[in-house]
């Protein structure tokens, strides 16, 4: 079934790799089997590209530009065109921005950002959706989300500034060994020079004020020196570039990292929830 669904929902780009790879390889007088063995694949896993019936991986497309490119550099071209084909329709302008952003600032109230998860956290989020994704879709989307974490080393370095709600820290996806794990894997994004994380507690709205309670947003600035507004809600997903209403976003985002707790505490409450603190 997903070999079939495959067949049908894949995009302009990964035919288009399907068809170059196919035609490179009969002008080089090549069997699937012995580019498969050249590529350290099978001969299925090269007719499964070519037939479509399988995703082409991002490692496929490195080994194929070594292999079959002939230095010409298509494969290397066509990369991250198809990594960015493998994202959800409504998320892929906000991708393409978010890689070349010099800074991120980050509130995320249901859920760990994306940018913060784990890969097994991610797998099991996004598995346990609905309509339920087949599993080919699931690593799909898994490994798409793992490759944008290539921005916190990204020279010069980007600044990244996350806030989660602490009912995002709470909310549990996998098992609690998973949990533990994203735990950990927060307390190790902290210990980067470009990265603050600050935890919003849950009894803030005691205080008489909760700026978070409107949902996440992604406030960005971009390569341009612009800043512009993410949303993204219940599959539907809006950038707002409008200078207006881009400086009062981010002036609720101030409000809310006012009432977050400080980095240090934020912290102190992450390894509380690792089983690190007391």
């Amino acid at each position: 079934m997903a070999r079939a669904e495959n067949k049908e929902t894949a995009g302009p780009m990964a035919r288009m790799v399907a068809t170059v790879v196919k035609r490179m390889r009969v002008k080089e007088g090549l069997t699937q089997e012995q580019l498969g063995s050249r590529m350290g694949y099978t001969g299925a896993a090269i007719s499964a590209l070519e037939t479509l019936s399988q995703p082409v991986s991002d490692d496929m497309m490195m080994q194929l530009e070594t292999v079959l490119g002939g230095g010409t550099g298509i494969f290397a071209e066509m990369r991250p065109l198809v990594r960015l084909e493998k994202l959800p329709e409504e998320f892929r302008d906000y991708a393409q921005i978010e890689q070349k952003a010099l800074s991120l600032c980050l509130y995320a109230s249901s859920s760990i950002h994306g940018l913060f998860q784990t890969e097994p956290y991610a797998r099991a989020q996004i598995a346990g959706g609905y309509p339920t994704p087949t599993e080919a879709r699931v690593e799909e989307l898994v490994t798409a989300r793992m490759e944008r974490k290539a921005i916190f080393d990204k020279k010069p370095l980007r600044l990244v500034e996350v806030i989660l709600d602490e009912a995002a820290l709470l909310r549990k996806f996998g098992s609690e060994e998973v949990m533990r794990e994203q735990y950990r894997y927060l307390l190790e994004c902290a210990q980067r020079k470009n990265v603050t994380i600050q935890i919003l507690p849950l009894d803030v709205g005691l205080s008489g004020e909760n700026a978070g309670d409107r949902g996440m947003m992604n406030l960005v600035e971009t390569d341009k020196h612009n800043r512009l507004i993410y949303l993204e809600i219940q599959d539907e997903s809006v950038l707002i570039t409008d200078p207006v209403k881009v400086s009062t976003y981010a002036q609720r985002y101030a409000k809310i990292r006012a009432q977050a707790l400080d980095p240090r505490a934020s912290l102190g409450l992450i390894k509380r929830l690792a089983g690190e603190g007391t």
